[in-house]
């Protein structure tokens, strides 16, 4: 049985301009790899804030698939590089190869946009149930059960969705008319 995980980042562009300033120094060398500072300029050599940002928020993504939670992030060790059709692809080495591992992650996809001063990534993968470490990823038996706490189970999965088993709309139909 494979269990899906999902890591997402925000990074804002002004992050990138900090990171950029020449005052702070070659900063940004410890965070992208030599290949990933190359395919993150215009077309006129400058810096793209927005390429740089969007590495940097995929970066973080796929850090949180690790399930390494209070380490370092292996900055070097996750590549966010063009892929096939220039879709990003991710390149693990190191520390970061090893954390997946032991994860027991299988390939990872990431998607990355970028808009109004700021750059999002989500990061995709699946791993096997039981190689996940119990301490990575909380579980609903982490939290008994209380009278003012109910358990997991007996709370809607979003709250006032017409889905839910609270919602007035539950008791219709979900499939649209004319649909079997």
């Amino acid at each position: 049985m494979t269990q899906p995980l999902i890591g997402v980042d925000l990074v804002p562009f002004s992050r990138v301009r900090e990171l950029l300033d020449p005052g702070i120094g070659p900063l940004l060398k410890r965070y992208l790899s030599a290949e990933e500072l190359t395919v993150s300029r215009t077309p006129d050599g400058a810096p793209d804030q927005a390429r740089i940002a969007g590495r940097l928020a995929a970066k973080e993504a796929v850090f949180k698939l690790l399930g390494a939670v209070g380490r370092p992030v292996p900055w070097q060790g996750i590549e966010v590089l063009r892929g096939p059709g220039g879709r990003p692809g991710i390149r693990l080495s190191g520390r970061a190869a090893e954390l997946a591992r032991d994860a027991g992650l299988g390939p990872i996809d990431v998607s990355i946009s970028h808009d109004a001063g700021f750059a999002i990534a989500v990061a995709a993968s699946s791993t096997s149930v039981d190689k996940r470490r119990a301490t990575d990823r909380p579980s609903a038996s982490d939290h008994p059960r209380t009278p003012d706490r109910p358990s997991a189970s007996d709370r809607p999965l979003v709250p006032d969705h017409p889905l839910s088993s609270d919602h007035p709309l539950s008791q219709q139909s979900a499939t649209p008319k004319g649909m079997p």
